[in-house]
């Protein structure tokens, strides 16, 4: 889950600091990321399934639609980051899940689905190749 969940922060923090408008200093960028990943450790922390990775994927969403998702803005606040300057620094559409295995986000409603990062999961020699859980197919998204 750590490593997935800094992917995400990561992306968001990547953002932020590519940002032509009101941009966070370094500094606030580091606290930013490590306040998200703190944010996000703990929302995930009773809704992370491994075992079956779609299971909580709704949950574990990040959503901006003209509306800012909560766990970015209380991050934000932590900085003095106003909601304006992040609606005026990230996508008006971005939608981010951070699933066990696969992290992957979409711009807009219509974009295409891309993936920040994807691994396996560690199975036993002779453990059978079964789907991860009976809903997730590769284009879930």
């Amino acid at each position: 889950m750590k490593t997935e969940v800094s992917v995400a922060a990561s992306f968001i923090s990547g953002l932020l600091s590519s940002s032509s408008s009101d941009s966070l200093t370094g500094d606030q960028l580091q606290i930013f990321t490590h306040t998200l990943t703190d944010a996000l450790l703990e929302h995930y922390q009773h809704h992370w399934f491994p075992q079956a990775p779609c299971r909580g994927s709704g949950y574990r969403c990040l959503r901006i639609n003209h509306k800012m998702d909560p766990l970015i803005g209380k991050a934000a606040s932590a900085v003095g980051f106003t909601q304006e300057q992040l609606f005026s620094s990230l996508p008006l559409e971005l939608t981010l899940w951070v699933d066990p295995y696969e992290v992957s986000y979409r711009i807009g409603e219509d974009g295409s689905t891309c993936v920040l990062y994807k691994s396996s999961p560690l199975r036993p020699k002779n453990f059978e190749t079964l789907p991860l859980c009976k809903f997730c197919t590769c284009l879930k998204h």
